[in-house]
Parts: C-alpha cells; structure tokens; sequence
C-alpha cells in the first residue's frame, strides 16, 4: 500500500505553525541532550513552558491529525502492514499534551484541572487524539521510525494520565461526610430488652423510635462529579482503565468504611460475638441496625447513584465497581448476622432477634436495586441470614413451651397472688404482639410444624364463630393453654378451696387485663377467644363465693330457729357464735390474702357487701330482741351492720394485722 502524504498547507501558513509547534514547551539543550532518552527529554521540558497554542492553531493540528488518523484506519482495514507516514502534526501533538501537563504540575494555570472548561475540552480533545494514535501505531509490526513516532506518544501519554489519576484522586478525596447523629442513628427499632419478672415486667413500653432525616451520601457536588465523569472517560478510552478503576476503588471502599466507622460500626470476629456478654452484644446489634438501616435506605443508593453518574459511559465498569464495594459490606454485616443466630438461645433474645429479621427484611429490597451481576447472590445471602434469624426465633418459642411444662415448683404463691410465671408469659406475649406481622411472616415460611397445625385450627374452624388462625395464632393458643393448666395444677398447691379461686381469679384478671391492653393479642386470638377468658373469670368469683360465705349466710338464715312456734334461744345464741367464729376466721385469713388488681378487689368486696350486708342488717334487726340490753346483747351480738362493711373492706388487703388494728 502507497503511504499517504500528509495533508498539503500553504508554505506560508506550515512555516508559521511548524516554527510555533517547534518552540512550544522546549527549552535550549546541550549537545548531549540527543542522548537522552524520551522520557528524560520530556521531564526536561518542564523547566521550560511556553505560552500555549491559540484556538485556530489547535484546530489546525486537529485536523491534521484526524487526517493522519484517518490513514491510519484505513490502513489496518485492507489488512495491509504499510503504515502511512507519521506527519510532525502527531509530535506538535505530544509536545502539546506535554506541555499542559507541565504547567499543570508546575502550577502555572490558576484552576485546577476540570475549572476551566475550555482549555480543558482541548486538552481533553487532544489526550483522545494522542491515545488512539498510540493504540493503532502498537497495533503494526515495529520499525526505527514507529518506535520514535511511538515512544514520544506513548511518553506524553504515560505523563497526562499521571496527572489525571493525581486529579481524580484529588477530586474523590472532597467528599466531606456530615457529622451523624450518633444517637438518634443508634437507636433501635423498638425497645428490644425484655424485662425478666424481677423487673416490673408491667412496665414495658416502646422507645421513641423517630430517626433523623437521611442526609445525601456522598456529599460531592455536581460539579465534582461530572468533572471526575470526565477524567474517567478519557483514562478509561486510553487505556488506563485499571489505574482509574483501582484509584476509584481504594478511595470509595475507605470513603465507605470511614462512614459505618462513624455510626460506630466495626467489624467483630465470630468468635469475639459468641464470648459477648449479652448486655454487650445488645449494644453491637443496635448499632448493625443503625448501620443496616442506613446502608439500606442512604449510602448503597447514594453510592450507586455516584458510581453511575462518573463512569455513565461504561455500565459494565459501574456495575463492577459497585458490585464490588457493596458485596464487601454485604457479607460482613450478614456474617454478623450469623454469628448472632449461633450463640446460646434465650427468650430475652428473641426481641432482638425480631429487630435483625425486620432489618434485613427491608435490606434485601435496596439490594433488588443493585445491577444483576450482584444482586442475586447478594439477595440469595441476605434471604439465607434471615431465615437462620427466623429458625430462631421459632426455636424460642417452642422454647417458651418447655419452660412452662418443666416449671412446676411445688411452693405457692403466699396471699394466691399473680404468680411471676403469670406475669412473665403475659408481658412476653403481649410484647411479642408488637412483632405480630413480622413473627406471622416467620411462623408461616419456617415452621416445620405448621401442616400440622394448620390441621388442628381446621378442625376448630368447623365452629363458624371461630375465626381462622394465624400460625401464629395457633402458637399462642398452645402457650396459654399451657399456663391455664400449669395455674390449674399449683391452684391444688392451696387447701383452702377459697384461696384456689382468689389464685385463679388474680392470674385470670391479669390475663385478661393484658389481653385487652394487647391489640394484637386481641386481633390474633379473636373476640370470642377472649370472651371466653373472661366467662371463666366469673366463674372462679362465683365458686368463690359459693365456697367461702355459703355457710356464713347459712348461720344467717331465718329457718329452723323456732321450736313449737317460739325462736328458740339456744339455737338463736349458737347461731351468732356460729357466725361471729366463721366471721371472725374469715376476716383474719382473707385480710392477709392478695388481690393486686384495684378493680378486682373493689369488685370482690361489693359483691360480698351485697350478699353479706342485707342478709346480717335483716337477722339482726330480727332477733337483736330476744337478747337482754346490755351484756347479752354485746356477747352474742358482736358486730353491727356498719361493723361487717368495714371488715370487709380489710379482705385482700395482704394484711395481717387490719383484725387486731380494727379491734383496737
């Protein structure tokens, strides 16, 4: 192939630019100078920099070079090995990107490289030209007079994207990170410490859990980012790509780590988790939820979203980018989540637990966002976290099962207070209903027994009153039949039938008190379950009463008193005795019993002022008569009806000493 000439000028005009060209960025050498190689000639150049180029000179070699270029093209197309004739056009154009460079390290120009947007289009325009000029030339069998053209293209080339990486490495550095609430970040979802029953389990209650608006991660500005949009490109379409990449790569992962750094976020060891304290793994796990929560819903889009915008031109190169970055982060916080899932299992656990499952609930959508080329094992890891959370999770509750059917203490509850089991179930229950939605999710994908428990709620479906039942439903139905029959079973612990019922009926209330202030309980188990709590809570006031005062009112009963038609006084004086013992008796054991729950207590003292009160007023004012004034009358006739109320309002008191107190 015939090399092609280089493109005819006016002599004129070729002397001009060719003496500019010649004396641009070139100081006066020594004779030895010809000896040096390229690279120490350049270097020499910057201890000389002339004025640059003006625009219609720099379109001028343009043009020339894209001619030259042009050639070049054509003469790789036929498959021929010819290569055109290397015009002075591609040397002006090294020496032109050389002595950018120079000045730009030399700090001549007042702005940084991307602040002034024509001389760097130019100087832009020109590194396109000169890297697809030192790409083709590689691209033909070497000879003397390719290797100089090569060599010094390859040179100036070497030296822009020096400067170039400087700069980008400048510009990802001014990313400055707002300064994070480290408070309002920490905070958990939901008070995740279940109180133990020596604690005022009554008093749980859920923390404020309003967090502080997202600030914008990464905090560059548009113009930052397009400028490094730029650079990318050109260091990319020359060639460097891994050197962009590699500096954009190191920057963003420390960029990265130095945000979770200041959520107070660190990566801990498998085993340093499973040596934790529980108290102080409590505090790690709040802070991998703040770190979550954040990743999720502010730096993985942010980072996407940076990532995407300076590399817009090269989605393979984001999308690996990205991949990379977040992969990194993904697997260390779900390495903590599994960690987590392998130390000892415990009920005041499971809250917490709850608090990880829902995090990284809402996780795997922000992953979904990710390119393909991560997103699928990212999801399959984070979907095989939480199910590790879920199976335990289950584990505790079936737990909660076990620790109800082997706590069976033979001691009672002095006063048959609200036993502490009693207290704990309800409280444990009731705030586990605040995950109702949640633990629904983990029951119905995770339980290995849930056909067959599904089975059982279709038999008691076949009631149309009966709502359908969660999973979960079903579970708590099998938690409070079993502490129905654990109570059952220590009510026989009391001899005094009375007392059974007071034990009964203080644990029933306080189920049932729980229940109505529980609306999740309430929607699970359904009206009718509940109703039926409270039906059995009247029956033990009922029984109660029959066994308690029954034979009291007995004493007061107006039959069987006369004999041949006349009240007879020996059967009228044993009543009262009869009475005034039964009273007496009762009154000083049930004022030591305990009913916690003020309503309750209120409700059983009017019901036993109203059977009491008219029945003791009515024999009275009956027989008060056929006692003689004075002495008799006081020995049989001890209490007046004013008397029998406030002793009354003694019983359930706890108190053992309201009897002697009264008579005093």
């Amino acid at each position: 192939m015939e090399k092609h000439p280089p493109p005819e000028k006016s002599e004129s005009f070729s002397k001009n630019f060719n003496r500019r060209i010649a004396n641009l960025g070139s100081p006066r050498r020594n004779p030895e100078d010809s000896a040096k190689s390229e690279s120490e000639k350049l270097a020499d150049d910057d201890a000389y920099i002339e004025d640059p180029l003006s625009e219609s000179d720099i379109a001028a070699l343009f043009e020339e070079v894209d001619q030259f270029l042009q050639a070049l093209y054509n003469a790789g197309d036929d498959g021929s090995n010819l290569i055109p004739e290397v015009p002075g056009a591609v040397h002006s154009l090294s020496k032109m990107v050389d002595s950018t460079v120079s000045r730009y390290n030399a700090g001549k120009y007042l702005t940084r490289l991307g602040r002034d947007q024509d001389r760097d289009s130019s100087f832009f325009q020109a590194l396109d030209r000169i890297a697809k000029i030192a790409i083709k030339l590689g691209e033909f069998p070497p000879n003397s007079a390719l290797i100089s053209s090569l060599n010094r293209t390859t040179t100036a080339l070497q030296r822009a994207m020096a400067l170039l990486d400087e700069e980008f490495n400048a510009l990802l550095k001014e990313c400055k990170h707002r300064e994070v609430d480290s408070k309002s970040d920490r905070k958990a979802a939901k008070q995740s410490s279940f109180k133990t029953i020596n604690e005022s389990p009554d008093q749980t209650a859920l923390p404020d859990s309003s967090e502080s608006d997202d600030e914008e991660f990464p905090s560059f500005s548009p113009e930052t980012v397009s400028n490094m949009s730029i650079i990318a490109g050109a260091m990319i379409s020359a060639g460097y790509e891994k050197e962009c990449c590699m500096t954009y790569s190191f920057l963003r992962h420390s960029s990265f780590k130095g945000m979770l750094n200041k959520l107070g976020y660190e990566s801990i060891s498998i085993d340093d988790i499973q040596k934790m304290p529980w108290e102080t793994l409590q505090s790690e796990i709040d802070k991998w939820i703040a770190v979550v929560k954040k990743c999720s819903k502010s730096l993985f889009p942010g980072e996407w979203k940076l990532c995407d915008s300076v590399f817009s031109d090269h989605s393979f190169i984001s999308h690996t980018l990205f991949s990379n970055l977040t992969r990194a982060v993904v697997i260390k916080l779900l390495n903590f989540a599994n960690a987590v899932v392998l130390t000892k299992r415990s009920a005041e656990k499971l809250f917490k637990l709850l608090d990880m499952y829902e995090t990284l609930r809402d996780l795997i959508p922000a992953i979904n966002g990710f390119p393909e080329n991560c997103k699928t094992e990212l999801i399959s890891e984070a979907d095989g976290a939480k199910s590790g959370i879920g199976e335990a999770v289950i584990g505790i509750f079936y737990d909660l099962e076990s620790s109800i059917k082997s706590d069976n203490a033979k001691i009672p509850v002095p006063g048959g207070a609200v036993h502490p089991l009693t207290r704990y179930i309800m409280n444990y229950l009731k705030y586990a209903c605040e995950y109702k939605e949640t633990l629904e999710q983990v029951f119905q994908f995770l339980d290995p027994k849930m056909e067959e428990n599904r089975a059982a709620a279709r038999m008691e479906e076949n009631d149309e009153a009966s709502p359908r039942k969660s999973q979960l439903a079903i579970q708590i139905a099998k938690v409070m039949d079993l502490l129905d029959a654990n109570l059952a079973m220590r009510s026989k612990l009391y001899r005094d039938p009375s007392l059974r019922y007071i034990f009964l009926m203080n644990n029933g209330r306080y189920i049932v008190q729980k229940i109505k202030g529980s609306n999740g309980i309430t929607e699970l188990m359904g009206e009718r379950w509940c109703r039926k709590r409270s039906t059995n809570l009247r029956q033990y006031h009922k029984n109660y009463q029959r066994e308690t005062w029954s034979k009291v009112l007995q004493c007061l009963n107006h039959e069987g008193l006369q004999v041949n038609g006349k009240v007879s006084k020996p059967i009228l004086k044993e009543r009262f005795k009869s009475f005034n013992a039964m009273f007496d008796e009762i009154h000083k054991t049930q004022s030591s019993w305990v009913v916690s729950d003020d309503q309750l207590q209120s409700e059983l003292r009017i019901s036993v002022s109203a059977v009491m009160i008219p029945a003791y007023r009515s024999f009275v004012g009956r027989f008060k008569q056929h006692f003689d004034p004075g002495r008799q009358s006081e020995k049989y006739i001890k209490y007046q009806p004013e008397d029998i109320e406030g002793l009354i309002d003694d019983l359930f008191d706890g108190n053992t000493a309201s009897m002697a107190r009264r008579r005093s």
